[in-house]
Protein backbone atom coordinates (compact mmCIF):
# COMPACT_ATOMS: atom_id res chain seq x y z
CA UNK A 1 0.00 0.00 0.00
CA UNK A 2 1.44 3.13 -0.82
CA UNK A 3 2.26 5.65 1.81
CA UNK A 4 -0.01 8.97 1.95
CA UNK A 5 2.68 11.20 0.12
CA UNK A 6 2.90 8.89 -2.63
CA UNK A 7 -0.34 8.61 -3.18
CA UNK A 8 -0.48 11.99 -3.30
CA UNK A 9 2.79 11.98 -5.72
CA UNK A 10 1.08 9.71 -8.43
CA UNK A 11 -2.44 12.00 -8.42
CA UNK A 12 -0.14 15.06 -9.19
CA UNK A 13 1.63 13.12 -11.91
CA UNK A 14 -2.07 11.90 -13.26
CA UNK A 15 -3.69 14.83 -13.15
CA UNK A 16 -2.65 16.84 -16.35
CA UNK A 17 -3.60 13.12 -18.52
CA UNK A 18 -7.15 13.02 -16.19
CA UNK A 19 -7.92 16.73 -15.95
CA UNK A 20 -6.14 18.29 -19.16
CA UNK A 21 -4.20 20.40 -16.96
CA UNK A 22 -0.97 20.20 -14.59
CA UNK A 23 -1.59 21.18 -10.90
CA UNK A 24 0.10 24.89 -11.24
CA UNK A 25 -2.83 25.30 -14.05
CA UNK A 26 -5.40 24.18 -11.38
CA UNK A 27 -4.29 26.03 -8.37
CA UNK A 28 -3.92 29.75 -11.18
CA UNK A 29 -7.76 28.68 -12.41
CA UNK A 30 -8.65 28.45 -8.13
CA UNK A 31 -6.37 31.62 -7.45
CA UNK A 32 -8.51 33.50 -10.32
CA UNK A 33 -11.84 32.47 -8.79
CA UNK A 34 -11.08 34.52 -5.35
CA UNK A 35 -13.21 31.54 -3.59
CA UNK A 36 -11.02 31.10 0.11
CA UNK A 37 -13.03 28.09 1.39
CA UNK A 38 -11.77 24.90 0.75
CA UNK A 39 -16.01 23.22 0.22
CA UNK A 40 -16.69 26.07 -2.17
CA UNK A 41 -13.06 25.03 -4.40
CA UNK A 42 -13.77 21.73 -3.85
CA UNK A 43 -17.73 22.27 -5.44
CA UNK A 44 -16.67 24.73 -8.12
CA UNK A 45 -14.09 22.60 -9.80
CA UNK A 46 -16.32 19.62 -9.41
CA UNK A 47 -19.33 21.36 -10.95
CA UNK A 48 -17.86 23.86 -13.51
CA UNK A 49 -14.77 22.06 -14.45
CA UNK A 50 -16.45 18.09 -13.55
CA UNK A 51 -13.03 17.42 -11.47
CA UNK A 52 -13.51 13.70 -9.44
CA UNK A 53 -13.91 14.64 -5.86
CA UNK A 54 -10.21 13.18 -5.16
CA UNK A 55 -8.53 15.74 -7.63
CA UNK A 56 -10.30 18.88 -6.42
CA UNK A 57 -9.97 18.26 -3.02
CA UNK A 58 -6.07 17.78 -3.30
CA UNK A 59 -6.09 21.25 -5.75
CA UNK A 60 -7.75 23.34 -3.33
CA UNK A 61 -5.66 22.05 -0.29
CA UNK A 62 -2.47 22.44 -2.66
CA UNK A 63 -4.35 26.08 -3.89
CA UNK A 64 -4.79 26.82 0.32
CA UNK A 65 -1.57 25.29 1.10
CA UNK A 66 -3.42 23.27 4.11
CA UNK A 67 -1.98 20.13 3.37
CA UNK A 68 1.00 18.66 4.89
CA UNK A 69 3.25 18.80 1.60
CA UNK A 70 2.37 22.64 1.35
CA UNK A 71 2.29 24.19 4.44
CA UNK A 72 6.38 23.95 4.79
CA UNK A 73 7.08 23.31 7.94
CA UNK A 74 4.20 20.75 9.90
CA UNK A 75 5.70 22.13 13.29
CA UNK A 76 4.41 25.56 12.61
CA UNK A 77 0.55 24.28 11.91
CA UNK A 78 1.23 23.25 15.68
CA UNK A 79 2.29 26.15 17.04
CA UNK A 80 -0.43 28.11 14.86
CA UNK A 81 -3.04 25.95 16.65
CA UNK A 82 -1.79 26.34 20.21
CA UNK A 83 -1.08 30.09 20.06
CA UNK A 84 -2.86 32.82 22.02
CA UNK A 85 -5.71 31.90 23.80
CA UNK A 86 -5.16 28.53 22.99
CA UNK A 87 -1.88 27.78 24.26
CA UNK A 88 -2.75 26.34 27.36
CA UNK A 89 -4.13 23.49 25.21
CA UNK A 90 -0.86 22.32 24.05
CA UNK A 91 0.26 20.00 27.12
CA UNK A 92 -2.84 17.83 26.24
CA UNK A 93 -1.90 17.72 22.59
CA UNK A 94 1.88 16.56 24.07
CA UNK A 95 -0.07 14.04 26.25
CA UNK A 96 -1.41 12.73 23.18
CA UNK A 97 0.88 12.51 20.65
CA UNK A 98 3.49 11.12 23.37
CA UNK A 99 0.47 8.22 24.09
CA UNK A 100 -0.26 7.43 20.27
CA UNK A 101 3.90 7.80 20.10
CA UNK A 102 4.21 4.28 22.40
CA UNK A 103 2.04 2.26 20.01
CA UNK A 104 4.73 1.83 17.42
CA UNK A 105 6.88 3.39 14.90
CA UNK A 106 4.47 3.57 12.27
CA UNK A 107 2.34 5.86 13.82
CA UNK A 108 2.13 9.42 11.12
CA UNK A 109 1.41 12.40 13.24
CA UNK A 110 0.10 15.15 10.00
CA UNK A 111 -0.44 18.55 10.92
CA UNK A 112 -3.20 20.40 8.99
CA UNK A 113 -3.93 24.12 9.43
CA UNK A 114 -6.52 23.08 12.51
CA UNK A 115 -6.13 19.82 13.58
CA UNK A 116 -3.37 16.89 13.45
CA UNK A 117 -4.32 13.64 11.71
CA UNK A 118 -2.96 10.40 13.45
CA UNK A 119 -2.24 7.97 10.88
CA UNK A 120 -1.00 4.16 10.35
CA UNK A 121 -2.05 2.61 6.64
CA UNK A 122 -4.90 5.23 7.53
CA UNK A 123 -6.31 7.76 9.81
CA UNK A 124 -7.27 6.74 13.17
CA UNK A 125 -7.61 9.65 15.11
CA UNK A 126 -7.51 13.83 14.77
CA UNK A 127 -6.72 16.21 17.72
CA UNK A 128 -7.82 19.48 17.51
CA UNK A 129 -7.98 22.77 19.78
CA UNK A 130 -11.68 23.45 19.44
CA UNK A 131 -11.90 26.42 21.85
CA UNK A 132 -9.79 27.94 24.14
CA UNK A 133 -10.47 25.65 27.23
CA UNK A 134 -10.83 22.37 25.05
CA UNK A 135 -8.92 19.80 22.66
CA UNK A 136 -11.45 17.46 20.50
CA UNK A 137 -10.24 14.34 20.19
CA UNK A 138 -11.57 12.22 16.82
CA UNK A 139 -11.31 8.89 16.73
CA UNK A 140 -12.40 6.04 14.62
CA UNK A 141 -13.66 3.32 16.29
CA UNK A 142 -16.83 2.08 14.16
CA UNK A 143 -19.26 -0.03 16.10
CA UNK A 144 -18.04 1.09 19.38
CA UNK A 145 -21.07 1.96 21.47
CA UNK A 146 -20.94 5.28 22.57
CA UNK A 147 -21.10 6.21 26.39
CA UNK A 148 -21.37 9.98 28.58
CA UNK A 149 -17.47 10.80 27.72
CA UNK A 150 -16.99 8.89 24.55
CA UNK A 151 -19.88 10.38 21.92
CA UNK A 152 -20.47 10.32 18.68
CA UNK A 153 -18.70 12.17 16.40
CA UNK A 154 -21.71 14.26 14.99
CA UNK A 155 -21.52 17.51 13.22
CA UNK A 156 -17.77 17.48 14.48
CA UNK A 157 -15.85 15.29 11.67
CA UNK A 158 -16.89 13.45 9.41
CA UNK A 159 -13.86 11.53 9.13
CA UNK A 160 -14.25 9.79 12.86
CA UNK A 161 -16.65 8.27 14.26
CA UNK A 162 -16.15 9.04 17.68
CA UNK A 163 -15.38 12.03 19.56
CA UNK A 164 -14.50 12.80 23.34
CA UNK A 165 -13.64 16.42 24.77
CA UNK A 166 -10.55 16.90 26.89
CA UNK A 167 -10.27 19.96 29.21
CA UNK A 168 -7.00 18.75 30.78
CA UNK A 169 -4.15 16.81 29.89
CA UNK A 170 -3.70 14.09 32.99
CA UNK A 171 -6.01 12.19 35.53
CA UNK A 172 -9.55 11.15 34.80
CA UNK A 173 -11.22 13.04 32.26
CA UNK A 174 -8.03 13.87 30.76
CA UNK A 175 -5.24 11.90 28.62
CA UNK A 176 -5.77 8.69 31.18
CA UNK A 177 -6.24 5.08 30.83
CA UNK A 178 -8.96 4.77 29.33
CA UNK A 179 -8.39 7.79 26.49
CA UNK A 180 -5.55 5.96 25.55
CA UNK A 181 -7.21 2.38 25.29
CA UNK A 182 -9.79 3.88 22.83
CA UNK A 183 -7.06 5.25 20.73
CA UNK A 184 -4.77 2.52 20.88
CA UNK A 185 -7.66 0.15 19.74
CA UNK A 186 -8.33 2.15 16.63
CA UNK A 187 -5.09 2.48 16.06
CA UNK A 188 -4.85 -1.57 15.78
CA UNK A 189 -7.99 -0.87 13.45
CA UNK A 190 -6.10 1.32 10.82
Amino acid sequence: MPSPQEAEASMIANLKGKTGKTLEQWVKIVAASKLAKHGEIVTMLKVDHAMGHGYANLVAHKHLKSDEGSAGDTADLVTAQYAGDKAALKPIYDAIIMAVGAFGTDVEIAPKNAYVSLRRSKQFAIVQPSTKTRVDLGINLKGQKTTARLEASGSFNSMVSHRVRIEKAAGAGGVDKELIGWLKKAYEAA
